[in-house]
Parts: structure tokens; C-alpha cells; sequence
């Protein structure tokens, strides 16, 4: 069973990027900079942003946070997002997820423009995505691929199922796949009988967002699971969205919980700010 720890890959995607962010300098006279909008003290979010500006700013790039109470209002959020959208010293914006609730998602996907949209939300990247047109792509799934590509795990051919169907990661993860030529069976909270879908999978991506929700039954032997999920226990560890202990032995290959998929997440975002500065 091979172990698919992001760690290399991450050090690989910084690599290739150093050279990206001098290059940056030299022709803009300023380097790559990410500005990530905070709306209140969500932990988990607060420690997600501080990760992504400590991993900007070893790469040589510029961050900021733009920090917001809970209750702050949209209107007074969205005019500093427009305010970043005219910065020309801005490259790439994000809006950290989740948001209060006096806040609505359909509305935010179009806060960022498309040309600074590192996160990959807006309307116009998702189209260009299915379209199969040059865009930023959703960190998340552009960090499985990337996982995927390092090890010389093929999806083409494969029967690959993607549990969860977000926009954020299991809508954007079938695009992808299918990109890859892969046959996609894309499952949900409304799919009967979970195991007899994720069983034909050579290839099993679960983005499902419910702790343990994987066991054996649900796997087939050989196949490459690839765990999304983050969840933490009783006892303060951190799991996934697969019962790691009771299915590695049935797979080929697996991603681990920490140290798998959620390294990779900050790595694309970085990648799509620089590649946004490229642009400018």
C-alpha cells in the first residue's frame, strides 16, 4: 500500500514557484500578493488564513488579512473587496469560507473578479472549467490531481467515484476527472446504496464531509482512495471522511489524515496567485 503524503508534492509545487515569484518582481516590481478577507473568529478559519499568509510570505510573496466582526455587513465587506478588485498591487483574493449567516453565497460568488478569483469560485472560472477553457482551478481538486500526477497515478481509463457534490470540491473534482478521461460516478446524500457505487471505483475521492462515513464495504480492492475530509475527534486528533485504519490494507494506494489532501489546498491557492500575478 502506497502512503500519498502531500509533503514532497508540496515541496515540489514551492520549487517551481521561487523562480515564478523572482520573475514576478523583476517585470511588475513587486511581488505576488494574496489578500484574504476574514469575517469573524471562526477558529478553524483564523488558523486556515494564518497558515496561508506564513506560507505567502516564505515563498517571498505579500499578504494580507482584511479582518471583519461577525457582525459586520455585507455591504461593508463587498466594498472592500471592490476596493482590492481596483488595487493593482492586489493579484489574488479570497473570501474565507464559511460566512455568517446574514451573509448570501450566491450573491459573494461574484464579490472577486474573475481575473483575481485565487479561490476559483466565481461564476465565470467555474464555466471555463467545464468548458475546458484556460482558468484558475479550485484549490482543493487542483491539489488531488496534483497528488495524483506526483505519484504517476493514471486516471484515464479508470472508474473513478467522487462522494459530495459541492461547488466547492465534488462538482469541480468530476470536471477534472473527466478532463483526465476518467468514467465518473458522482455520489451524494441522496444516493442509495453507497457501497455498491463506491465499490466499482479504481479510483475513490471523498469529499463527503462526514467523519468515518468510509469503511471496507465501500472499497474495492486495489483501488486509490483519496480522502478529503477533516474532522477533529474527542481526544483533539485529527481523521478524515475514511476509517484510515480498517480500509489501507484493501487499497493500492491512500491519503492519510493529516498529511494528505489539506497541505495541498494552500499550495494551489499559492500557485493561482502567482500564475494571477503572471497575468496582471
Amino acid at each position: 500500500m502506497l502512503l500519498l503524503q502531500s509533503k514532497p508534492v508540496v515541496e515540489e509545487i514551492k520549487n517551481r514557484l521561487g523562480p515564478r515569484v523572482e520573475s514576478v518582481c523583476q517585470l511588475r516590481g513587486r511581488p505576488p500578493r494574496l489578500a484574504v478577507v476574514l469575517v469573524g473568529d471562526d477558529p478553524a478559519s483564523v488558523i486556515y488564513t494564518r497558515n496561508k499568509g506564513r506560507a505567502a510570505v516564505e515563498l517571498g510573496m505579500l499578504h494580507e488579512t482584511i479582518a471583519f466582526p461577525a457582525s459586520a455587513a455585507p455591504a461593508e465587506v463587498k466594498a472592500a473587496v471592490d476596493r482590492l478588485n481596483a488595487d493593482p498591487a492586489t493579484h489574488g483574493i479570497l473570501i474565507q469560507r464559511p460566512l455568517p449567516s446574514q451573509f448570501n453565497e450566491s450573491e459573494v460568488l461574484y464579490w472577486v473578479t474573475p481575473e483575481k478569483d485565487v479561490d476559483a469560485f466565481h461564476p465565470v472560472n467555474t464555466g471555463r472549467l467545464v468548458l475546458g477553457l484556460p482558468c484558475f482551478a479550485p484549490c482543493t481538486p487542483a491539489g488531488v490531481m496534483e497528488i495524483l500526477k506526483h505519484y504517476n497515478i493514471s486516471a484515464s481509463g479508470k472508474i473513478a467515484c467522487v462522494i459530495g457534490r459541492s461547488h466547492i470540491v465534488g462538482k469541480p473534482m468530476t470536471t477534472m476527472l473527466l478532463k483526465e478521461n476518467a468514467t465518473v460516478i458522482q455520489c451524494h446524500t441522496r444516493t442509495r446504496d453507497l457501497p455498491s457505487m463506491t465499490s466499482q471505483a479504481d479510483l475513490l475521492v471523498v469529499a463527503a464531509g462526514r467523519r468515518g462515513l468510509i469503511g471496507p464495504e465501500h472499497i474495492k480492492e486495489g483501488a486509490v482512495v483519496v480522502d478529503v475530509g477533516m474532522h477533529r475527534k474527542e481526544d483533539g486528533r485529527l481523521c478524515g471522511d475514511v476509517r484510515f485504519e480498517e480500509v489501507a490494507a484493501l487499497c493500492s494506494a491512500i491519503t492519510p489524515v493529516p498529511g494528505g489532501v489539506g497541505p495541498m489546498t494552500i499550495a494551489m491557492l499559492l500557485e493561482n496567485t502567482v500564475r494571477a500575478a503572471e497575468r496582471a
